[in-house]
């Protein structure tokens, strides 16, 4: 794994890139640090097995933040990265927190909707 600070504007967005070899756990807790003192981060991952890490550290993330009253939500998205003068197609986590799960289980029974997208 692999910290990158991007400076657009006036907050710095981190990137995280994920390797297949990259530990849950520690990538996990970079996750949650990040969240906890910036609120934004971004999850890359190029191949089936750094995708699955990613997905992994994601989840035990949630679980780390939720103790601390931090709901997160991710979404995917492709993302064109240049790697060795060829472009390669990875995915992307755009990981940030949310409203609590009361406040969403609120919104749920408003719409109707058992499972909100």
């Amino acid at each position: 794994m692999t910290a990158e600070y991007i400076v657009e504007g006036r907050t710095p967005m981190v990137l995280l890139r994920v390797a297949a070899s990259s530990r849950t756990s520690s990538l996990a807790g970079a996750i949650a640090g990040v969240i906890r003192e910036n609120k934004y981060v971004e999850v890359q991952a190029i191949g089936a097995g750094a995708v699955n890490q990613a997905v992994k550290a994601l989840v035990l993330a949630t679980l780390y933040l939720k103790e601390e009253g931090i709901n997160i939500a991710f979404k995917p998205e492709f993302a064109d990265v240049g790697i060795e003068d060829r472009a390669v197609t990875g995915i992307k986590f755009v990981v940030e927190p949310i409203s609590s799960s009361s406040d969403r289980s609120e919104d749920v029974e408003a719409s109707g909707d058992e499972h909100p997208n």
